[in-house]
Formats: structure tokens, sequence, C-alpha cells
């Protein structure tokens, strides 16, 4: 069974949780939310919340396929977690699937692993990106090896299959 860990923190992007939540568990996949805070409970940007099922500290990378950073505000505050630029690291290093939309490219700067790739985010972080050393383009999704990226929620349903079709073709 394929595993994929979800990195939350308040004032996350409430489709670009739920949805890969959804769909990934809708084909067959186990996924974990991992919280970068003590607390249990995150509070969506617009208000849905979310009890996650475990802390970033009991996270190992070993032990998924994927990590998905969302949007929303969230990723300003993952970004300071050092733990979870730890573990967004060595998953993109050990070539397991890193995942992100919106503005979870900030995960991806403050983790040093953008230098020459090519990815997409929300238009608002493409100066970020792009001075992280970074392609960015504008496209619904992007891949660049282990890397998905896209921009924005009208952009999950194939941010989505392209994360089930990667993980399928890394297996092989």
């Amino acid at each position: 069974m394929k595993r994929a860990v979800i990195l939350i923190a308040d004032q996350y992007q409430d489709l670009e949780v739920w949805y890969p939540i959804l769909r990934l568990r809708e084909a067959g996949w186990a996924v974990v939310t991992a919280g970068i805070d003590s607390k249990k409970t995150y509070e969506g940007k617009f208000g849905y919340p979310i009890t996650v099922d475990t802390h970033i500290d009991e996270v190992k990378a070993k032990d998924f396929d994927v990590a998905i950073v969302p949007g929303g505000w969230a990723p300003d505050f993952i970004r300071r977690s050092q733990v979870a630029l730890e573990l967004v690291s060595e998953m993109y290093r050990t070539g397991k699937i890193v995942a992100t939309i919106c503005h979870g490219g900030w995960v991806l700067i403050s983790a040093n692993i953008l230098k020459g790739k090519q990815v997409t985010s929300v238009s608002a972080i493409k100066d970020d990106m792009i001075n992280a050393g970074a392609l960015w383009l504008d496209k619904d999704v992007v891949v660049d090896d282990n890397l998905i990226t896209s921009r924005k929620p009208d952009d999950l349903p194939i941010f989505c299959k392209t994360i089930l079709t990667v993980s399928e073709k890394l297996r092989n």
C-alpha cells in the first residue's frame, strides 16, 4: 500500500489538504496528516478544521512514498520547522515524491532543493522560486524527476492524478 504524508499548519488552503486526502484514499493509499506544532487541531484558511494523525517529529521519510505540502499561509509556518525541512529534503534526496501546490513552494525554497529544477506555483511566489534557482513555468502541473508542483486549487485534479501516475512510474 502506498503511503503519503501531508504537512499541516494553521491557515492551510482547505481544498489543497482535503482533496488530496480524499483522492489518494479513494485510490487505496494510506494518508497521514502531520502537524508541525504540538497541537492536535489546525484551522484552514476558510475555517475548516483538521485533527491531525501525528506530529512531524514522529514522521520518518522511510515510511512514506510521497510528501505533500499544501498552500494557503501554512507553508510560511511549515518552512520554519527544521524537522519538516529535513523530512522534505530527505524524501527528495532518496527519490521519493515531494509534491507542493500554491504557496507550498516556499517549503521547497527553504529546503534548498530548487536549483535547476522546473517548477510552478501560485504566481505570487514566482520571483521567490526563480531567486531560489528554479525555472518557473506557468502550467497546471510540472514534473521534474520526483518533484511535482502545481499552482492553485483549480489544478487539484491534475495534481493528484500526476502524483498517482508518477508514483507508479517510480515504483517500476
